[in-house]
């Protein structure tokens, strides 16, 4: 296994245990979760970037100059594209699992491998051989088979996934560029965006910074679940092609679906225990070399 797939594969499995800490603020209202993950990260980002990486500043900045005005928009759009698209999955991930159920937010990437897939193939014209589509159609009926049922919370995961899958596209456009300080611009734009939603999303900036436990989780997801997994899924990214990527990140939603069941005590169905045994094959079938 090469480095950037075990960053990817690595990535993942730490973002499938995303659930526990998220339920540890489910007391806190989403859009306060959001802030905070998004200012703390962000915090931490400006002192990497600013104070321990300015030859890479500098070298981005002499980068974009060099590069012609098309180039010039291109980055600026996709860039302040990814981080709407970051910010509003985050915050529709955040609420699907502490206000629906954890099941909710791993089956929306349960679903966004395939989308990753298929828009890899679409947009960046990446080939998939017969084994790859195969493994596509098994996922895709799997994960028709574990939305039957509960279409509101199928709606939501889907909603979920198509915003991860065209961030990870977006990105996939910007392999080039500097990964670290393309995270940090985005969560400039999500910062100057949020403070002023603060009160339309329930949050208090204020009342916040005077809450110990609030910012101390804060800096676990900021941390451990947002610019460690963030990084290596994007060094993944410069090399592996999206749709890999996207068939690796199965590892997240059935770690997820584990402690559903094992830690949170969520109710599992014959069905569901199928459809998983299914998705695993079709991660096993889509990585393996085509002969």
């Amino acid at each position: 296994m090469s480095r950037h797939h075990s960053a990817a594969l690595l990535a993942f499995l730490i973002w499938g245990f995303f659930p526990i800490p998220l339920k540890a603020l489910a007391s806190y209202p989403s859009g306060q979760i959001l802030l905070f993950r998004v200012l703390v990260s962000l915090g931490l980002l400006l002192v990497v970037n600013l104070v321990l990486r300015r030859a890479a500043l500098r070298g981005l900045a002499a980068q974009l100059r060099q590069a012609s005005r098309p180039e010039q928009r291109r980055v600026l759009v996709l860039a302040v594209g990814g981080g709407l698209l970051l910010v509003g999955n985050w915050l529709l991930f955040i609420y699907t699992i502490n206000q629906v159920s954890v099941q909710a937010g791993s089956f929306a990437y349960l679903i966004c491998p395939i989308l990753t897939a298929l828009l890899g193939f679409a947009v960046l014209h990446e080939r998939l051989h017969r084994g790859q589509w195969l493994a596509i159609g098994l996922s895709t009926g799997s994960c028709a088979l574990l939305g039957m049922g509960d279409f509101r919370s199928l709606g939501l995961s889907v909603v979920v996934a198509l915003t991860y899958a065209f961030y990870l596209i977006s990105q996939r456009l910007l392999r080039d560029y500097d990964k670290l300080i393309l995270l940090m611009l985005q969560l400039v734009l999500a910062a100057i965006i949020l403070v002023p939603l603060a009160g339309v999303l329930g949050a208090s900036l204020p009342q916040g910074l005077h809450d110990a436990y609030l910012l101390r989780m804060a800096v676990v997801l900021s941390v451990c679940f947002t610019i460690i997994p963030l990084f290596l899924n994007l060094y993944a990214l410069s090399a592996l092609p999206s749709g890999t990527v996207g068939i690796l990140m199965y590892v997240n939603p059935l770690v997820s679906f584990v402690l559903a069941f094992l830690y949170f005590h969520e109710a599992a169905t014959l069905t569901q225990a199928v459809a998983y045994t299914i998705i695993l094959a079709s991660v096993v079938l889509y990585n393996l070399p085509r002969k």
